[in-house]
């Protein structure tokens, strides 16, 4: 169904790229700190709930891509690395600060907390664009089993992302310190996501050509 090699590397960066601080651990990170483990925990179920949204959209966008013309598919996979390149070298160069961008937020019930985790994933056009382009590189057109294979690289995305976000929680929910106290950490493991991510855009720019 998958390639070994392709899958090991796909867990290796969709691992590294769920660590790297985004609107989602932001968010998450910003519940903790304002409200507490649970609000945090529950802000996390929501952004793996709207994360759905990208896994549908991918799958059955992808697949009327494939099915209309596979030349069109290699494009896309062309495209995405180029996306991946530009994604690594951002990262990379950029120097961010997690500390500045977390904020206090008010506190709100359960279901607006579930709420709004949802619409930070499923609104967020980075995520889709991530999406159609990472995704389509670990897949083989030619498989019968196409769609399953986008929708559980997807699903693995999501479980895992999901479970980083709710480690963030609890050590949030514990104490604020710890993000202040790993800047470095944080700081270095963007820098390994945008080196693999460069050469994973290159060796998908280069695969594509043949």
């Amino acid at each position: 169904m998958f390639n070994i090699h392709n899958l090991y590397l796909f867990f290796i960066a969709s691992l590294l790229l769920n660590l790297t601080p985004g609107n989602d651990m932001i968010y998450v990170a910003s519940r903790s700190i304002s409200q507490g483990i649970k609000a945090g925990m529950i802000s996390a179920m929501g952004i793996f709930i709207g994360c759905f949204v990208h896994i549908i959209a991918a799958v059955f966008g992808l697949s009327v891509i494939i099915a209309k013309s596979a030349f069109l598919f290699e494009i896309i996979k062309f495209l995405g690395a180029g996306y991946l390149i530009y994604l690594g070298i951002k990262a990379v160069i950029t120097k961010s600060d997690f500390n500045k961008d977390l904020t206090r937020l008010p506190k709100v019930n359960t279901w607006r907390l579930l709420k709004q985790g949802i619409i930070t994933n499923a609104l967020n056009p980075k995520v889709a664009l991530f999406f159609l382009s990472f995704l389509p590189q670990f897949i083989e057109i030619g498989s019968p089993l196409y769609k399953a294979q986008l929708f559980s690289l997807g699903l693995w995305f999501d479980l895992q992302g999901t479970f980083v976000l709710i480690i963030v929680a609890y050590l949030l929910g514990k104490t604020s310190n710890f993000i202040k106290n790993n800047q470095k950490f944080w700081k270095i493991q963007e820098k390994i996501t945008g080196i693999i991510l460069i050469g994973l855009g290159i060796k998908v720019a280069l695969s594509s050509k043949k």
